[in-house]
């Protein structure tokens, strides 16, 4: 798949002194296709994030999107890349200082030199797809609820229309309800541009609506990799424990604070 893939990673690796995070990530994201990065806290699925996005550099190995290598790349050509994406951020990541429609936007205008005023019409737009109207264009992303902001956040990725989306667990921080409107909308919003994705998760009801393919990642490897809908009868005692939410297992937990 590596010679058509959109996003492929091989041999990543990645230390913080001498905590090994990453040991040899091995992944692709085919175009049109949906992955979703699963794991416990602490597992590397940030990191893996990090390092596509080039605010981290791996210590060794090849990262490439659309065929060009970003390990090393020219800040010219990683600039490309990520004009070409868009991102979903754990907490939204609004700016305060931006109005809502501003702040969807922020991409045409600081981006791609658009006028403000045709920019605030393609946000208007951006934002009567994830379910949010007009009257909410001028307000501050902090008078808005934690599920409107995730929504604005959604706008905001798929303003510029790439093609190549990133989230960073999506649903955290909302309730189940609202986490599922939002799961909806990124499937709803991701096979409208036919963008690939590339999601980190340890949402597994996520996972399950959000995903064409689930890899699970731990102690700094891909130890599992399919189609979602295989992890339920996949032969994985990692993956059946983490799914299960079980303590009993062998996967190495961290439960020295109980």
């Amino acid at each position: 798949m590596s010679e058509t893939a959109k996003i492929s990673l091989r041999d990543v690796h990645k230390s913080f002194g001498p905590k090994k995070v990453l040991q040899g990530i091995n992944l692709d994201v085919a175009p049109g296709e949906s992955v979703a990065i699963i794991g416990g806290s602490g597992t590397g699925k940030s990191v893996t994030l990090k390092c596509v996005l080039g605010l981290l550099t791996p210590d060794q190995g090849s990262i490439k999107v659309n065929g060009t290598e970003m390990v090393g790349a020219s800040p010219a050509t990683r600039e490309d890349m990520l004009s070409h994406a868009g991102m979903l951020f754990q907490g939204a990541a609004l700016f305060d200082s931006l109005s809502v429609w501003q702040n969807v936007a922020f991409g045409l205008i600081e981006g791609r030199g658009m006028k403000p005023q045709q920019a605030r019409d393609i946000a208007i737009a951006r934002l009567a797809d994830v379910g949010l109207g007009p009257d909410i264009a001028n307000m501050s992303p902090a008078s808005l609820s934690g599920g409107m902001q995730k929504r604005v956040g959604l706008a905001r990725a798929i303003a510029t229309e790439p093609d190549i989306l990133f989230f960073d667990e999506p649903t955290t921080g909302i309730d189940p309800i609202m986490g599922d409107v939002i799961n909806d909308l990124i499937v709803k919003c991701t096979r409208e541009l036919g963008a690939c994705a590339m999601t980190i998760t340890h949402d597994m009801a996520s996972a399950r609506k959000i995903a064409d393919r689930v890899a699970m990642l731990y102690q700094g490897k891909i130890i599992w990799n399919g189609p979602v809908s295989e992890i339920d009868t996949a032969d994985n005692p990692y993956l059946q424990q983490f799914i299960s939410g079980d303590i009993e297992g062998p996967l190495d937990l961290d439960l020295k604070h109980l």
